[in-house]
């Protein structure tokens, strides 16, 4: 047993004759409760010293004391700060989250900054341990983007375009920039064509239109990490599974691998049967995509 004080505003211990108090507006409050009743003693020290660990795993540039987030001294607040202190008040790990807030923090849209993270858990699309985040993207049989048809698809290749070419108006739903979103959005053009999984760094992000139920997203660079194989379901990624690099493959050589072809298949076949009701007397060019606008 050790020295302690518990109130219902707060919590003050004593471990290693250094005393720790911590108040009711702690994100580890009701956690440093249940520890200190099974006489967990370590990690209730662990609790008090988590906000030290965040300053000292970012180098200072985010900080926290009595429950508020900033960032190079400026407070923050969004949606994916409030997950930060969720998952740090119920011992989940937190620092894709971090790393994603810091990344997102380098964005200049305030409405990016602010609107990011809520839509990428409304969507359930994943972040990276690196603080990235994956989503879908449909393109055309050849890889190509089924807009302009100049951009290539193929695991391995990163597009990019200037910012400010990039349409920031949320209000516009089909405008210039390259677009990704969730698995529904994606099957909406990669009927007929290819379904990847991109990752993007959230500080490329540009807006998120609030037409599709707000499933996609507009950036001006992404990288393609694989050809799709299931529907992204886990919180956070550790690994985008095997994929082979087909860079360095000439355009009339390249062949899919044997698994390659299973797995598009299945999430081709899978599209096919949701979309076909939906979008059966949506009109379509002569490439097959759906009259709706400029997405690249």
């Amino acid at each position: 047993m050790i020295p302690y004080i518990l109130t219902d505003s707060s919590l003050t211990v004593v471990i290693d004759a250094k005393s720790m108090t911590m108040d009711s507006t702690n994100p580890s409050f009701a956690l440093a409760k249940e520890t200190l009743a099974s006489e967990d003693w370590e990690k209730l020290q662990g609790l008090f010293d988590t906000a030290k660990a965040v300053v000292d795993y970012t180098s200072g540039s985010v900080n926290i004391e009595n429950g508020i987030i900033s960032y190079k001294g400026h407070e923050v607040h969004n949606h994916v700060v409030d997950r930060i202190l969720d998952f740090m008040g119920s011992s989940l790990p937190y620092k894709p989250l971090i790393n994603f807030l810091e990344k997102l923090m380098e964005n200049p849209s305030r409405r990016a900054v602010e609107e990011l993270y809520r839509f990428l858990e409304h969507k359930s699309m994943p972040l990276t341990p690196d603080g990235n985040f994956l989503a879908y993207k449909g393109v055309q049989e050849d890889f190509t983007d089924w807009h302009s048809g100049h951009f290539g698809n193929k695991v391995g290749d990163i597009n990019e375009m200037p910012r400010n070419r990039v349409c920031d108006d949320a209000n516009l739903g089909c405008s210039s920039g390259f677009h990704a979103g969730s698995l529904d959005y994606a099957r909406s053009y990669g009927n007929g064509g290819h379904l990847m999984i991109v990752e993007v760094n959230p500080a490329d992000v540009v807006s998120v239109p609030n037409d599709s139920d707000f499933q996609k997203l507009r950036m001006s660079k992404y990288k393609v990490v694989s050809l799709f194989e299931k529907k992204l379901e886990q919180p956070m990624c550790d690994e985008y599974g095997e994929y082979s690099n087909y860079e360095d493959e000439d355009e009339d050589d390249f062949n899919f691998s044997q698994e390659s072809q299973v797995a598009y298949k299945a999430g081709y076949e899978a599209a096919q049967k949701e979309v076909q009701v939906k979008y059966a007397k949506q009109a379509r060019d002569a490439k097959g995509k759906f009259l709706s606008g400029n997405d690249a």
